[in-house]
Formats: C-alpha cells, sequence, structure tokens
C-alpha cells in the first residue's frame, strides 16, 4: 500500500505487500494420453505459457499489457480443460487429470494440492491479480511520477479488484475441496484484498482532487468513504493503523481540530507496532516514512494557522463540539474493472480434446504430492522505497 498526496511529486508505498504465491512446475506430459499432434501441442503450449507467465510476474520490465498478453494465452488453453466444448453443463473430462501445487502467500512453503483445473485457474489468477497491486506500488513508489503513470496506478488497482471479485463470485465456489480459513482463497481474504484495492484507487482520486484544488468539503468526504473502506476491510483483517492515519485526512482538509494529537500519538503507536511485526512480505515502517512524520508538525502548523487568523481577522467564538462535516461524496467513489477469463482458445476443438484418451493414463500416479513436500518460492525484487519521497499535502 501506498499513501500519496501530490502525486506529481512524490509517491511512496508504505504499506505490506504479500509475497506471490509460488507453485510447483507442471509440464504438461501426457504421453500416450495426447493421441494426435494436435492435442500434443497444446499440451506443449500450455507449458511454455504458463513458464512464461511465473517468469513475468517477478520480472521488472514487465508491463500491464506484457501481463494481460500472457495471461489472456495461458487461460484460452487452460480453459480446455474446465469448459464443456457443446455449452452443456457436463464436466470436461480433462478437469482432473493434473495435479496443481500452490503454495498460500502467508503460510510458508508447503503447498496445498489439488487435482483440479479450476484450482489452477484460481490460484493462477490471484497471482495475477496480486502482480498487479505490486505493479501499482512499484510505479508509485517512482521519484517523479507523471499523471499518466498516476493513472496507471489507479487503473491497475481497479484491474486487482475486478479480478479478485471475479474469483470470488464465479470460480472459487466451483472448488471441490472446500477452501480452508485463513488459505487465500477464503471468502473473508479476498473480500479484504478487493476493498483495499479500492481504497488505494480511490487515493489517488484524492490526490487529483487535491492537486486540482477541489473544494474542501468534497476531498473531505473521499478521504472519509476511503477511510471507511479500510474499517471496511478491517472487519476482516487487522487494518486499524491504516484507518487510522486516513482518517486524519478530512479534517486536515477542512481545517478543523478535533483532538487529533491524541490520535496521532495512538496511531504513532500502532504504526511502530506494526513496523515490528515479523512475517513475510515487503518491509513496511509506517512510521519511519516522511509522510507520517510530517503528519504530527502539520496538524500543529493547521491549528496555529487557524488561531492565528481567528484572533486577527475573525474573532470567532471557538465552539466547544466541532460541527459535523458533510462527508458523504456523491461521485468519485472506486469501483472494480469487471474481469472475465478468456474465451476459450481456438486451437481446443472437438476432435482436439476426442484425441486425449484418460484411458491410457498410467495406473502409478506418480504426480500425487509428497508429504511436506515444499516449493521453491518466487524471488520477487525487493523494492525499497525513495529514500527521500513522501507525501506532501498541496
Amino acid at each position: 500500500i501506498w499513501c500519496k498526496l501530490h502525486y506529481r511529486r512524490k509517491m511512496t508505498h508504505w504499506f505490506h505487500r504479500n509475497p506471490l504465491k509460488a507453485t510447483a512446475p507442471v509440464q504438461f506430459n501426457y504421453y500416450g494420453v495426447a493421441t494426435t499432434p494436435a492435442s500434443s501441442k497444446i499440451c506443449n503450449d500450455l507449458r511454455l505459457s504458463r513458464t512464461r507467465l511465473l517468469e513475468l510476474f517477478t520480472d521488472l520490465s514487465c508491463n500491464p499489457e506484457m501481463m494481460k498478453n500472457a495471461t489472456d494465452l495461458y487461460f484460452s488453453l487452460l480453459q480446455g480443460f474446465i469448459l464443456s466444448l457443446d455449452d452443456s453443463s457436463q464436466e470436461c473430462k480433462l478437469r482432473y487429470i493434473q495435479n496443481f501445487k500452490w503454495t498460500d502467500t502467508l503460510q510458508g512453503h508447503v503447498p496445498c494440492a489439488q487435482q483440479d483445473a479450476v484450482f489452477e485457474l484460481v490460484s493462477m489468477g490471484f497471482n495475477v491479480a496480486l502482480w498487479y497491486t505490486k505493479y501499482a506500488s512499484r510505479l508509485a513508489g517512482k521519484e517523479d511520477i507523471t499523471e499518466d503513470e498516476a493513472k496507471d496506478v489507479h487503473r491497475s488497482l481497479k484491474i486487482a479488484a475486478g479480478i479478485f471479485k471475479h474469483l470470488k463470485e464465479c470460480h472459487i465456489p466451483k472448488l471441490i475441496t472446500p477452501v480452508e480459513k485463513g488459505r487465500d482463497l477464503e471468502a473473508r481474504l479476498i473480500d479484504s484484498y478487493i476493498i483495499q484495492c479500492q481504497a488505494e484507487a480511490q487515493e489517488v482520486t484524492i490526490a487529483r482532487a487535491i492537486e486540482l484544488k477541489h473544494n474542501p468539503s468534497l476531498i473531505a468526504a473521499l478521504a472519509y468513504e476511503t477511510a471507511n473502506f479500510y474499517q471496511k476491510a478491517g472487519k476482516c483483517l487487522v487494518l486499524h493503523t491504516v484507518t487510522m492515519v486516513r482518517l486524519y485526512w478530512p479534517v486536515i482538509n477542512v481545517g478543523k481540530q478535533l483532538d487529533l494529537s491524541k490520535n496521532q500519538k495512538n496511531a504513532e503507536a500502532l504504526c511502530k507496532e506494526y513496523g515490528e511485526t515479523k512475517g513475510p512480505g515487503t518491509t513496511a515502517k509506517p512510521s519511519g516514512h516522511l509522510f507520517f512524520r510530517k503528519l504530527g508538525s502539520l496538524i500543529k502548523n493547521t491549528l496555529e494557522k487557524c488561531q492565528r487568523e481567528n484572533g486577527f481577522i475573525y474573532f470567532q467564538k471557538v465552539p466547544t463540539e466541532a460541527p459535523q462535516l458533510e462527508l458523504k461524496a456523491n461521485y468519485g467513489l472506486v469501483e472494480p474493472v469487471p474481469f472475465e477469463f478468456p474465451a476459450l482458445n481456438a486451437h481446443w476443438t472437438p476432435e482436439t480434446l476426442a484425441a486425449f484418451d484418460l484411458t491410457k493414463r498410467p495406473k502409478d500416479d506418480t504426480a500425487k504430492p509428497k508429504p511436506d513436500e515444499e516449493v521453491k518460492p518466487l524471488k520477487e525484487p525487493d523494492i525499497k522505497p525513495q529514500k527521500d519521497s513522501g507525501c506532501q499535502i498541496s
């Protein structure tokens, strides 16, 4: 996660990103089962496109266009293991031919295994969505981000939200083996990802509104709605730190002082505790980032400015209770980009499917996982935030 208020100057990601899911190699070698050159070619294309997609997850030169091309190719081929070619409700005969093994992002290197192509579809789809969040974070961490790049950040987060939403609603429920609690594909965790992506994308909207000097009440409403997003996610996961920091924004933008000093100290304590928490994923120390370090003085200066101007110009009596702000945003709220998996690859035909003869499968299924077998994690580059980057309120 990253915070950005003056996005044309400096942005930085300063919250946790889970590591990518890791998977065991899949060769798609069905000797004897794939009985024609056309069926063998599909197997070869599946192996190559899967390998290529996994490589792109950790390739710093990869962009959304490259990722979409790679995902469209692999998923269009994989659909042949899932979809019925005659549009009937009957399951594809190849759905259970291959065992797939995937780790969970925060559960170590011992994978879950399911002999189900739908498990592969949702696991790889989860990684694709997670890649879009990492791409947005990496782009946001650049020293001088352009307006077009800020739009790419915004778009990538909405795409990620759309993928997570589609997986949860359309494909995860089709798994034969129910998802265990605490696993990546559990509904409440997917919900938290969807909401988090929406909230982060909305931060770009807030940045844009501040940059264009929109009405402070609009900025306050957007910030309040963004904080509500994090509160919703907090019902699934502990995101209290994020919520508290975001809740400062409405007040700062309308120049009100609502006992923020006390709240800032509470948030500072939470940020320090958050930064000291051990676990996998990107290193994040919110209390050490420039935005948070400047927050206390910003609150103090805002109060002093209001007191000074009131003492010289307005001479208004300070109310004992702060007035209620209108914090309902009527526009600017972020919705996930609708997502659908690509159509079935044209190489899949009734003749090609019929060329897979399951009666010729070997009786000794060596594809079954060994007990406690580990898979190697994907080697992700550790992208450090710019040393002097931080959020600036214009």
